[in-house]
């Protein structure tokens, strides 16, 4: 489809923007633009029409301001093209689509309520997110390496992605996770110390969870609503103890991306979407590679398979 911008006194025509198969983002500027066509189209249009009161007169934009638009994005793209090159990708991750104008209702998976779970209003244990998009989220946990070219690679490539911390392993480096913090990064709830939650009464679970509230809200200016309990393991006093302190959501996972390998929690092995994937801050001290390996290996899979990275917190 083509549209025409058209003089008001001569007739004569413009400027044209044209919607690309699909709609994207040509699409969404012509949408703009077609909007400013038609406002000035009312009663007859002509130099006799005037806008109501209190209102100013549309006009499409100019040609010179989406092509620039365009030129942005066109520029965006190929440094991405240039990043995933950079750091050794065999293909240019996906874009993920916008967030959704309405968030998905998030419920606990089945099998993984806890007693009482509706009645006492307690955060969901989820490992998919209900969407038919085809996107994955990446969370990463505990924060043990903090390798700073691991940084680097997020940043250029603009890949989101969820942080749940514990404070043992990261109170030595709170700055790395300022400077992730400060890139877009949610950072969330891991716990103090790490420990087997349903091993602990109420109050120790409570401490751990709580505490562990204190420590973002000073390190990091703000106190988080995403709790993942360690090793996937919770029971109702984890929950009871989570909502006291203010965790409103505790996502797990569906798979886990390791250096060298994926490990499945479905029969089918296979990615689907909405799925959320772990893995864990570490290096060559735990793996036979680098967080950037895993990164490479996650991308793989994601992209060839046609998903794209979403961030979760956008659909909670």
């Amino acid at each position: 489809m083509r549209l025409v911008r058209q003089n008001e006194k001569t007739g004569s025509k413009g400027a044209v923007w044209s919607v690309g198969r699909g709609g994207g983002l040509r699409g969404g500027v012509a949408v703009l633009a077609l909007a400013a066509l038609v406002s000035g189209c009312g009663d007859g249009g002509g130099e006799g029409a005037r806008p109501a009161h209190g209102q100013q007169a549309l006009k499409a934009p100019p040609a010179r301001a989406l092509d620039s638009y365009a030129s942005r994005l066109r520029l965006g793209h190929a440094q991405r093209v240039a990043a995933a090159k950079h750091w050794g990708l065999d293909r240019t991750p996906l874009d993920p689509p916008p967030p959704p104008a309405k968030k998905p209702v998030i419920k606990p998976r089945d099998g993984f309520e806890v007693d009482d779970q509706e009645e006492l209003g307690l955060p969901p244990v989820f490992t998919t997110v209900p969407t038919k998009e085809k996107i994955v989220f990446l969370t990463i946990d505990d924060g043990d390496e903090k390798d700073p070219k691991f940084l680097r690679m997020m940043n250029d490539l603009k890949i989101p992605y969820t942080a749940f911390l514990s404070n043992y392993l990261i109170k030595d480096n709170y700055a790395y996770f300022r400077k992730m913090r400060d890139s877009g990064v949610t950072l969330n709830n891991h716990t103090l110390h790490h420990p087997y939650l349903p091993g602990l009464s109420y109050d120790e679970q409570r401490y751990e969870i709580c505490g562990m509230q204190s420590v973002m809200s000073k390190q990091f200016g703000k106190r988080p609503t995403l709790f993942r309990p360690p090793y996937g393991n919770y029971n109702q006093d984890t929950l009871r103890a989570a909502k006291s302190c203010g965790i409103k959501y505790a996502p797990i996972w569906d798979e886990e991306v390791f250096v060298d390998h994926w490990d499945y929690r479905e029969w089918d092995r296979d990615l689907h979407p909405g799925d959320i994937v772990l893995t864990h801050f570490r290096g060559r001290n735990d793996w036979n590679g680098t967080m950037t390996d895993m990164v490479r290996r996650f991308l793989k899979m994601v992209t060839d398979k046609g998903y794209a990275v979403a961030r979760l917190e956008d659909y909670l």
